[in-house]
């Protein structure tokens, strides 16, 4: 069976929004060089205009803006126009504050519960602010709930992919990529089983990460297998404001409202190595099962009326209707630029790294750090904690490798320990501290995941999977290979050359 009938769809879809990304650039150039020319008066107001929002800039607690300051000074008008298009907070508008209510809406609906909060602050008096401030964003602590950490996603998938061959009454799947392939092809089967069945099931892509396989056809036939299909944000709806800059990468899986996994895997082949892209690829995941699936099913929920704007649905009907009794605490949370420039996927990072005691462990493909990060981790560093961090040697995407080594320098002069993964491309996100708590989800220590992309993740602490992922991080440290301040100092020129213009300019990256 094949889905995709016309697969050059994507790549011309992609390839429009370029030449209008790209136009618009132009035309902007083309209006300053014509106001220098012809209209002195004018472009020397707007470059005061420019001086005076690069000042502003400065003062601006979103550090992730400070690429704009550069693109600005140096082409003073063109880059005034450009930030204004581009650039400028969209707090109040109305797609913002849709998500907005939606998030006020659920949090009304998804109680804290109290007693399970005084529980930890019992067990952990030392990570407890990181659970409060979660809480304080709308994002409960449950008990109950039993977790599993996968440290390869073939382990992960396979285990998905058997809790939802005995699904009985919905499946919910919300994910960045899905390519065709093996994995694909197994999961669509299942979907149009359980269909048959009587499963309700519903499947939410990212526009974006689907651009190859998302043709009508495909549409087309999802349909007609009668599962519901919905696209994020489509990426030529407002090219003019960058709304394509705004990427669902989000994977999460509910099944039943009794089970759940998130992490960093998508649906395709590589995740699970079944064909080999960069080597190795290494991923993780959790599967969670009890109490605390239901947040999961409220963010697929609240992200499936963000794409369907007169849907009306009930998140009570979707509640987990199994008890368990386990140990341990879970609190799943996410995050989206409607929130900057507080947004919970970089405040839980932080607070886990000021809280540490003892070791910080973090596991991320792009290590592209705004100042108060880095900060934070040479901090700790400083005062002590062990602060250990492994990127991939094997990259993905070249300029961002460049601007991950452009960032050693200060790490390990801080007494950072970094290590390159050398069997392939690591792709997995965790964060494990102090034997006592960790995180596990879609969040990259990079500006994207912290200021443009809808992320998630789950706070977990006194369960086994803790330990399972500082094991699998000290294990996967023998697979790597240790980075140090002379090796590193003698990188060729032209690399440093490089790698110092591609950091400038990261936060747009």
């Amino acid at each position: 069976m094949r889905i995709i009938k016309s697969k050059y769809y994507g790549i011309i879809r992609g390839v429009t929004v370029g030449i209008a990304f790209f136009l618009q650039i132009g035309i902007m150039v083309f209006l300053s060089m014509y106001l220098i020319q012809f209209a002195t008066e004018i472009y020397f107001i707007l470059e005061l205009i420019s001086i005076a929002i690069a000042f502003e800039l400065v003062n601006n607690a979103e550090s992730y803006k400070i690429g704009w300051i550069v693109i600005i000074l140096v082409l003073p008008v063109a880059g005034l126009f450009l930030y204004s298009m581009w650039g400028r907070s969209r707090k109040n508008s109305r797609y913002f504050r849709r998500f907005r209510e939606i998030d006020a809406n659920r949090t009304r609906q998804i109680m804290n519960d109290d007693a399970v909060a005084q529980d930890l602050e019992i067990d952990h008096p030392n990570k407890v602010q990181i659970s409060r401030y979660l809480r304080k964003e709308g994002f409960p602590i449950y008990k109950n709930t039993k977790v599993v950490y996968y440290e390869v996603g073939e382990k992960v998938l396979s285990a998905m992919i058997a809790d939802m061959k005995i699904a009985k009454k919905f499946i919910f799947m919300e994910y960045f990529i899905v390519s065709e392939g093996r994995i694909w092809e197994e999961i669509l089967e299942i979907l149009t089983q359980k269909v048959k069945e009587g499963v309700e099931v519903k499947l939410l892509f990212d526009d974006f990460g689907t651009l190859k396989i998302n043709t009508h056809a495909f549409r087309t036939e999802i349909k007609a297998r009668g599962i519901q299909m919905c696209i994020f944000n489509p990426i030529h709806a407002d090219v003019a404001r960058m709304s394509f800059n705004y990427r669902n990468h989000q994977k999460i899986t509910v099944i039943d409202g009794n089970i759940a996994y998130t992490g960093g895997f998508n649906l395709a082949d590589e995740y699970a190595n079944y064909v080999q892209r960069f080597g190795h690829w290494k991923d993780s995941g959790m599967r969670l099962c009890g109490e605390g699936v239901y947040s999961f099913t409220c963010f697929f929920l609240d992200m499936w009326r963000i794409s369907n704007k007169n849907i009306k649905i009930e998140n009570e009907a979707y509640k987990p209707s199994i008890n368990l009794e386990e140990e341990g605490y879970v609190q799943p949370f996410m995050g989206g630029p409607h929130r900057n420039p507080h947004n919970p996927t970089e405040g839980a990072y932080t607070r886990m790294i000021n809280k540490a005691r003892d070791y910080i462990y973090i596991t991320t493909p792009y290590l592209v750090l705004d100042q108060k990060m880095l900060e934070d981790l040479t901090s700790a560093a400083e005062s002590g904690v062990d602060v250990r961090i492994i990127v991939p040697k094997i990259y993905d995407k070249w300029y961002v490798y460049m601007v991950n080594v452009s960032n050693y320098g200060k790490l390990m002069e801080a007494g950072v320990q970094v290590y390159e993964y050398t069997p392939g491309f690591i792709h997995a996100k965790n964060v494990v501290v102090d034997d006592e708590c960790a995180i596990c989800g879609t969040i990259n220590t990079d500006y994207r995941s912290f200021y443009l992309h809808y992320e998630c993740g789950v706070f977990v602490s006194e369960i086994d999977a803790v330990k399972d992922m500082k094991d699998d991080f000290l294990n996967t440290i023998e697979q790597c290979d240790a980075m140090d301040m002379i090796r590193w100092s003698k990188r060729p020129i032209g690399n440093k050359l490089i790698q110092g213009m591609l950091k400038i300019i990261s936060p747009l990256l």
